[in-house]
């Protein structure tokens, strides 16, 4: 045979998380949220869950997600470099987005079994990277949380399209008016386009750069409380 042929073998992966439980005394009733929280590319499941307990509070279950892949950050591998995680890259997007969603569906089964939790009490929440993920998840299993929450994110460039469903979770989006990534221009044409599939869209656009904006916590315990109660 002239020429090479690419092949594949199918292996088993561990999904990582960091599992944050309420403070004692905490006992799961029927307004214990469970938030699914993913972090951005280069950083870390540390990191984000930090992030996530200054937005929302301690008085919820988070489980903060580990990306799949790990790189050195700088881009020179060697002793004492540090290492980032990521979700992938456009090269097998298609392999990276089937890897997600595995990984999501399985913590997010897990926990729910564990704890006892609705979907209806499920979020899922990403920061940049994961945020386009997070919304071909749901479009592809509506039911499987109650609300999504997206931060310096974009929206998938096929969202339009009909292999998503309808998607009855509310959503909210928060963008940044300096994001070097998703420039005030594009995102402030987000909400549109996620309105081809979501009935029920948030948006806010904050100052700032592509960070973590500390001002949105009010807004997202805001969003989070509207889930808690239904």
């Amino acid at each position: 045979m002239i020429g090479n042929v690419r092949h594949s073998a199918a292996v088993h992966l561990e999904a990582e998380y960091l599992l944050h439980m309420p403070p004692e005394p905490f006992q799961v009733d029927e307004r214990t949220l469970l938030v699914l929280t993913l972090h951005g590319y280069g950083s870390n499941p540390e990191e984000m869950l930090r992030l996530t307990q200054i937005a929302l509070g301690r008085d919820l279950i988070i489980a903060s997600l580990r990306g799949p892949n790990q790189h050195y950050l700088g881009g020179k591998p060697g002793p004492g470099r540090d290492t980032g995680y990521n979700w992938g890259t456009v090269a097998h997007s298609e392999r990276n987005i089937a890897l997600h969603h595995e990984i999501v569906r399985t913590i997010s089964a897990e926990l729910r079994a564990r704890f006892g939790i609705p979907a209806r009490h499920l979020i899922l929440m990403g920061f940049s990277q994961p945020v386009g993920l997070n919304y071909r998840f749901i479009g592809t299993h509506p039911d499987a949380a109650g609300g999504v929450i997206a931060i310096c994110g974009g929206v998938p460039r096929d969202w339009e399209e009909d292999k998503y469903g309808q998607v009855e979770a509310p959503i909210l989006h928060i963008a940044r008016s300096e994001d070097e990534f998703f420039p005030e221009a594009l995102a402030r044409g987000f909400p549109d386009r996620l309105r081809a599939h979501a009935s029920n869209v948030e948006f806010h656009m904050l100052p700032g750069e592509h960070r973590f904006p500390s001002k949105a916590s009010a807004m997202i315990r805001e969003f989070t409380e509207k889930i808690r109660a239904s």
